[in-house]
């Protein structure tokens, strides 16, 4: 009789595990390595060949501009987008009415319709209509009599002077352009919002009015925080959204970006150079801010999947 061998037998390997991996890599992100090292490749071998170190320089000094109207557009929109959004919950039929008229209104026009509209028609009829304001506040007075003796005479002659030689031109397109934006956004922003606060429960609501919780506490304690947790993700894409569409400024001669590029290239014809430097800014600036969501949208979903 043969004594049994006491080697253990090899492990054979796990084809589910190897599937996995496969699969895993599969999906790995090598289309963002690929256009890494792409846009790597491009810009080291342009960086001392001219015109293009003249381009990049014109395009990086209207990078903050870029930057700067879209984030408080942004900023701008999203108080708006919160304010129409609660207002179109509101149980008045008037203010539910008004703020619906408002949404389906901005939503309809195009950006650069508003961004042009806003720029060059609404906002200067706002400053005629101040202009006529400061005129009649400037005339205006106002008696207070104390005793016989005693008068006070109010005057806004200050501020209806001020009011009254205000003009167009003083008031710059960049602040038309980020009015013009954040109204656009708003509307979109609200629908955001309203989706997001419909999404939270009923029964919380309930539970906390059957605590005593007036409506405005139990938006902010327990409706508002969750919903914005929902939304984020979608809030920080419409943000992207709006630094791409920012270039939209550029019509009314911010000195953006695009702006900036288009200025060179039409005082040089180098087209092609300005434009290749151009699209790969907002590339670059809108992929990192995509890989931000994607982290962030990550580390919610573990947040969701630990509180399970």
């Amino acid at each position: 009789m043969t004594a049994a061998s006491d080697s253990v037998p090899a492990a054979r390997p796990n084809p589910q595990k190897r599937n996995l991996l496969i699969r895993r890599l599969s999906r790995a992100p090598w289309w963002l390595l690929a256009m890494a090292l792409l846009i790597i490749v491009f810009f080291l071998g342009i960086w001392e060949q001219h015109p293009y170190p003249i381009v990049i320089k014109a395009v990086r000094e209207g990078l903050w501009t870029t930057i700067w109207v879209s984030v408080v557009a942004y900023l701008i929109a999203v108080v708006l987008g919160l304010i129409v959004a609660l207002l179109r919950r509101s149980s008045n039929p008037i203010i539910y009415q008004v703020a619906t008229f408002y949404v389906e209104g901005i939503r309809g026009i195009p950006t650069l319709v508003l961004v042009y509209y806003m720029a060059l028609a609404l906002i200067p009829q706002i400053i005629l209509l101040g202009n006529d304001f400061g005129e009649w506040l400037h005339h205006l007075t106002i008696t207070f009599t104390i005793t016989d003796d005693t008068v006070y005479r109010l005057t806004f002659e200050g501020i209806g002077t001020s009011l009254a030689e205000f003009k167009t031109r003083e008031f710059p397109n960049t602040y038309r352009a980020i009015i013009a934006l954040a109204i656009s956004y708003s509307a979109f922003l609200s629908e955001v919002f309203r989706a997001g606060i419909d999404s939270i429960g009923v029964g919380q609501v309930e539970a906390a009015k059957s605590l005593g919780m007036p409506h405005w506490m139990t938006m902010r304690l327990i409706v508002l925080p969750q919903a914005i947790r929902i939304i984020l993700p979608p809030l920080a894409n419409d943000f992207i959204a709006m630094l791409k569409e920012s270039s939209l400024v550029s019509v009314l001669g911010v000195q953006d970006i695009t702006r900036r590029g288009q200025t060179y290239a039409t005082s040089t014809f180098y087209f092609f150079e300005v434009y290749n430097v151009v699209a790969l800014t907002y590339l670059i600036l809108t992929l990192s801010l995509s890989m931000v969501v994607k982290l962030m949208e990550s580390y919610l979903d573990r947040g969701k999947e630990r509180s399970a």
